[in-house]
């Protein structure tokens, strides 16, 4: 968008106070994410939930000059107003107006499940293709769409935004907005269905955002859709696509023994390889072919983008169990869709034996037969070893599961009963409807009962990994450092979760590190870095590929691979020297390199190098040097070898202070995990690591009275003193005692005062309002940040995640 104030106000019947003529480019709505104060409005939406306007005062302090709000607060000094009349309305005015006025091409998106994924799937195709605008993260509700829609530039010849709904009478004020020229409906399923009063109903709602499309393309699996559509929408054009073989777009071979997936298009066969083979999953990529197909994108092309796509985002806790077992904590919600993602998410372990906790399904409304009858159809599938059922409704259907089933009025009966402590070497799924409040379950079957954990969000793991994929050409590949068990947080657990999410390479220092994940059932490529003499069998071994950084590793790593029986070429990565002077071929190696290449059995499959200071603005010019070097080296040896092998040498903050160097690939370390030394950057990440524990004891010690070993800290007047069960044996350094280092307790920080000990340490709560035994104390997250942990030890943040002990137990939060 690039409208005066003026006309904005013009637009939208809005009145103008202050200067008409600035130009605004953006509208923000929430000041804690404002990057930009350039041409930037402020919008304080008022909600039944919410105002804000009470956020204005923020907005102007980080320099916004452009206020829209229903009120005017006069005390603030050289603001223009857009006074409204309602800013949800207002915001829905603009949007639709700049959308009508801006032609281009549009593809509207709704549905209960896959909105979001088929998005981001659309977009990574076609961006190439098109000048494409797409909207940001899940913004598609009544708030949501019309911000989608300003995101529109003359520059931009297609739309893709997807539209929800979650009541009644929702979808004509959003089909006034948007119009879609090709409406997309994805599966239609039980998400909201509570709000209506039959799935008829809730069809019904969903396609009117169809009205003025030209082209509808739908799930046809769904016989209630296809009835609907073809009533309402029998003039237009209509594509159906699903599993079933009655849609025009289906899958024809036997997706589960075949190699290839291979779709019927209209009769026309489109061929393509497939990882993964949910259900969800296919259903998802049909409704992608059809769309690229709509557009003209030819059959070779679509094949290419499929397989270069990379992944979207699941929430889903898992925690290492008691007696081998692992447990995932799915305790969110409960609904027949969800169930399925859960069910089908279990496959991606190696458990063989499996075990279910599942409760009643509450909020929809359907006969409870019918929808038992189809939850213990997908339940049986699974082939559990046995079920356990929670809750009235669910129980009375108990017959419908063929496997050992036991049924429980509530938690505590089933935790009573001791059945699920007796489970060994299980992955166990706690699934169940808030209300039952299965967490319980979780408590009994962890293996660490320290108070003390390490909670590690995925979640924001895969937002900081889109943020600076973001930055990225689509096509440039990412390898993920795992090495050092992946920064403290769990090798194999980060390393499963970025395979599932279709990460192109995971970086390790050493070869057990590498086995380990192999042995667990990683099997993305894994770059060994530094490869030592003896671990060149076992690299071989476990198809680990090494960094190759001297002749004499080159010479070592050849005579070991012929030992071997290898029979084709050996993939490694070349190390080049361009600067840090740790390791690497330097210029003057490079024609005796590609020489000694040529007679080896070995593939170069990548070549790269490491900037030293690329988080040093400082060191600008010294890390463009590198960076030039660099490109002539590696463009030098590619020549020489005659072919191209994939180039990458920018680290997480190469790729964001020097991202026109991306080449083939990137590696990305503390990025991944929500850190970078530009202030900037940093705002735009989520921290992934939460160190936490609780208040053991608090006690008041007298004035003259001291705490801890050596007597190192004395109280000057009566002093509340809680005693918190962390300490030095946890990844606490001993320096940050004595009111050197904070901990936060209520997103207040309080001191740590007297010696750090072995596993306690104490802190001044005093001034802590209402704190009490068992109250959460935050060692690092947000307030005190991982940044400002690692000031107090006065380090870096490496070194305080990868301090942090075993015996702290992990907590993984998946969505």
């Amino acid at each position: 968008m690039n409208y005066t104030v003026q006309h904005i106000a013009e637009i939208t019947n809005a009145q103008v106070i202050g200067d008409g003529s600035l130009t605004i480019k953006n509208i923000a709505y929430d000041s804690r994410i404002i990057y930009s104060i350039k041409n930037t409005a402020f919008i304080a939406i008022n909600t039944h939930k919410n105002s804000g306007e009470k956020f204005i005062e923020s907005a102007i302090d980080r320099g916004i000059k452009v206020i829209i709000s229903e009120h005017q607060y006069p005390d603030f000094e050289d603001i223009t107003w857009i006074l409204v009349d309602n800013s949800v309305e207002f915001l829905q005015k603009l949007a639709k107006y700049h959308f009508e006025n801006s032609h281009l091409q549009s593809i509207g998106i709704t549905g209960s499940n896959g909105k979001t994924i088929l998005k981001e799937w659309l977009y990574q195709c076609l961006w190439n293709e098109f000048p494409t605008v797409k909207s940001p993260k899940s913004f598609n509700s009544q708030i949501g769409l019309p911000l989608s829609l300003l995101q529109i530039s003359h520059s931009h010849t297609l739309g893709i935004f997807e539209v929800g709904i979650s009541k009644p009478d929702e979808m004509e004020k959003l089909e006034n907005i948007f119009h879609p020229q090709i409406g997309l409906l994805t599966h239609i399923g039980t998400a909201h269905a509570a709000n209506f009063s039959s799935e008829e109903e809730l069809i019904d709602e969903k396609i009117l955002l169809f009205k003025n499309s030209k082209v509808i393309i739908y799930n046809g699996d769904n016989s209630k859709v296809s009835q609907k559509i073809k009533e309402s929408y029998g003039d237009k054009k209509l594509i159906s696509y699903g599993l079933q073989k009655e849609n025009q777009v289906f899958i024809k071979n036997n997706i589960s023994r075949d190699e290839n997936i291979i779709v019927d298009y209209f009769g026309e066969e489109i061929s393509f390889p497939a990882h993964q083979r949910d259900e969800a999953t296919l259903t998802n990529a049909l409704a992608l072919i059809t769309v690229l197909k709509e557009l003209h994108i030819e059959n070779k092309k679509i094949v290419e983008k499929i397989n270069l796509l990379k992944a979207v985002e699941m929430r889903l806790e898992a925690i290492e169990g008691i007696k081998g077992n692992i447990v995932i904590n799915d305790s969110f919600n409960l609904d027949l869709d969800s169930l399925k993602t859960a069910l089908q998410f279990l496959n991606e372990y190696n458990k063989p034996k499996k075990s279910l906790v599942l409760t009643d399904i509450v909020g929809v409304n359907t006969n409870s037969r019918e929808l038992y009858e189809e939850v213990s159809e997908l339940v049986n599938e699974q082939h559990f070893d046995s079920v356990f059922l929670i809750g009235d409704e669910i129980s009375k259907f108990s017959e419908l599961f063929n496997t050992k089933t036991y049924t429980f009025i509530d938690t505590r009966e089933l935790i009573d009963s001791k059945h699920l402590t007796e489970l060994e070497n299980q992955i166990i799924l706690l699934k169940g409807a808030r209300k039952f409040e299965i967490e319980k379950l979780k408590d009994i079957l962890e293996l660490r009962k320290h108070d003390t954990v390490l909670e590690v969000n995925l979640n924001a793991i895969l937002h900081n990994i889109n943020y600076h994929k973001s930055l990225l050409k689509p096509e440039t590949k990412m390898m993920a450092m795992v090495k050092a068990n992946a920064y403290g947080l769990g090798s194999y657990e980060i390393s499963e979760f970025l395979q599932h999410h279709h990460i192109d390479y995971l970086g390790v220092a050493y070869v057990d590190e590498g086995v380990e994940l192999r042995k667990k059932g990683i099997t993305i490529p894994i770059i060994v870095m530094n490869p030592e003499q003896h671990s060149y069998q076992t690299i071989i071994e476990y198809n680990l590929e090494p960094e190759i950084y001297s002749f004499r590793v080159l010479d070592l790593f050849y005579e070991a691979v012929q030992k071997s029986g290898y029979d084709k070429k050996y993939p490694i990565h070349i190390k080049l020297e361009t600067g840090m002077h740790r390791l690497g071929f330097k210029d003057s190696e490079l024609d005796r390199l590609s020489e000694t290449l040529s007679l080896k059995n070995l593939k170069v499959q990548s070549m790269f190098s490491h900037l030293s200071s690329s988080d040093m603005p400082e060191e600008k010019a010294f890390t463009m040097k590198q960076l030039e070097v660099f490109e002539k080296n590696s463009t030098y040896l590619t020549e020489l070898l005659g072919y191209s092998p994939i180039r990458h040498i920018l680290n997480s903050s190469g790729i964001t202070s020097y991202t026109n160097h991306q080449y083939d690939m990137v590696r990305i370390g503390i990025g991944m995990l929500g850190e970078s030394p530009d202030t900037e950057i940093q705002r735009q990440l989520q921290p992934v690591v939460s160190f936490k524990t609780v208040i053991s004891q608090i006690s008041t010690v007298k004035a003259g009275e001291s705490v801890g070993y050596s007597r190192k800290y004395k109280a000057e007047q009566p002093t509340m003193i809680a005693t918190i069960p962390v300490g030095y044996a946890d990844g606490i350094p001993r320096l940050i005692g004595n009111q050197v280092g904070n901990v936060g307790i209520n997103k207040i920080l309080a001191p740590i005062v007297g010696n750090i000990c072995m596993d306690m340490m104490m802190i001044n709560v005093d001034n802590i309002p209402l704190v009490k035994e068992g109250d959460m104390v935050t060692v690092f997250n947000a307030k005190p940040t991982l940044k400002e942990f690692a000031g107090y030890c006065k380090t870096i943040t490496y070194e305080v995640l990868t301090s942090i002990s075993p015996r702290v137990k992990r907590i993984y939060i998946k969505d």
